[in-house]
């Protein structure tokens, strides 16, 4: 076991003769105590990696060799670690003598004395106040592991925020014609990014349903009570990185309908559905525009077209197909939904959200 995963709540008895270390165990375990017993060297090293909640030791385990390993012990202990040692010590013992050596040799304990024959009631309460401060350490050592997890994941985090923001900056700036078209793009791909990394931190969780991808991703191209975009699928829950790249790639197709499609002229409509076949579960996208004006194909590939045709390729493991009808773009992609998403829980019933 490593040494920070303990869990601090059983006693080490370090006692060589047999009948002191009998009567600890007994004494101890009748009062709901857990206690592992040590008498050799390799042994009281390997208990001691396994972090006991507290030593107790008798005078005649004090010897130069179990000195020499539970200081080394001591003197490995992360800095929230403060390791109660309980010794009995013989009423002839020179203990002012013995206490001094203690001090100066096992340093990052706190030491608890008592003087044998000792009354059962006081050794057992001094037992479980010495464990439920080493309870209380353990809290301390726990916070400080989530503390440290929770930066690493917000280092990891703000790391692939910024890369996703160069990547829109330069697939925008490459395509920008002017400055009002470059800041209008940018904006866009920005709010879209913002949108659901706002709405994966909302709901406290890694995943997010499509039909609320599309949801915070066409808000903006509602105009009053029209509704221009409608979606409709069953539930899929995706997770956070497969949530952000849709998201993304909805709103290129959102901005090229708006800008040349079927969103440029007042009767223009999209439709977007998935699907989920069974027993495959493939998942299948489709994005299809109708009433704008008449479709030709591009005689070149644009960048926004390059960014979905990659991204969705990454997502998916195959690339999208892209139709230019002269009715209307048409866009479909399709992946096992083992791949892009989670959804434990999916459901048939179709979710028709009006954008």
């Amino acid at each position: 076991m490593h040494r920070d995963e303990g869990s601090l709540d059983w006693v080490l008895a370090l006692a060589p003769y047999r009948r002191d270390a009998d009567y600890l165990e007994s004494l101890l375990s009748e009062h709901g105590l857990l206690v592992r017993r040590a008498a050799e060297a390799d042994d009281i090293r390997r208990q001691l990696e396994e972090l006991p909640g507290l030593i107790v030791a008798t005078h005649e385990a004090l010897t130069p060799e179990v000195l020499e390993i539970v200081h080394a012990h001591l003197v490995g202990q992360p800095a929230w670690s403060e390791l109660p040692i309980v010794i009995l010590l013989d009423r002839a013992a020179p203990q002012a003598r013995i206490r001094a050596e203690l001090d100066a040799v096992w340093p990052g304990s706190r030491h608890i004395y008592y003087q044998r024959p000792v009354a059962t009631l006081d050794l057992v309460s001094g037992v479980q106040s010495a464990l439920l401060a080493r309870l209380r350490q353990r809290d301390v050592r726990d916070h400080i592991e989530r503390e440290v997890e929770l930066r690493r994941e917000l280092n990891h985090r703000v790391k692939n925020m910024l890369a996703s923001v160069s990547s829109i900056f330069a697939m925008t700036r490459r395509g920008a014609t002017s400055l009002d078209d470059f800041t209008e793009d940018f904006s866009g791909r920005l709010m879209a990014l913002a949108n659901v990394h706002t709405a994966v931190f909302e709901m406290d969780g890694e995943a997010l349903d499509l039909a609320h991808v599309a949801d915070l991703t066409f808000k903006p191209y509602r105009s009053g009570d029209q509704s221009r975009i409608r979606a409709a699928g069953p539930s899929v829950m995706l997770g956070r990185e497969a949530a952000t790249t849709l998201a993304l790639c909805f709103h290129e197709l959102a901005t090229n309908a708006l800008k040349y499609g079927a969103l440029s002229v007042p009767g223009g409509h999209v439709g977007l559905d998935w699907t989920v076949s069974r027993p495959d579960e493939l998942l299948t996208i489709r994005w299809v525009e109708s009433g704008g004006p008449p479709v030709t194909a591009p005689s070149r590939t644009g960048y926004g077209t390059r960014y979905l045709t990659a991204a969705l390729r990454n997502l998916f493991g195959s690339a999208p197909s892209i139709a230019y009808p002269p009715h209307g773009l048409e866009f479909a992609v399709s992946g096992l939904l083992s791949r892009p998403s989670l959804n434990p829980d999916a459901r048939n019933v179709l979710i028709d959200h009006d954008r």
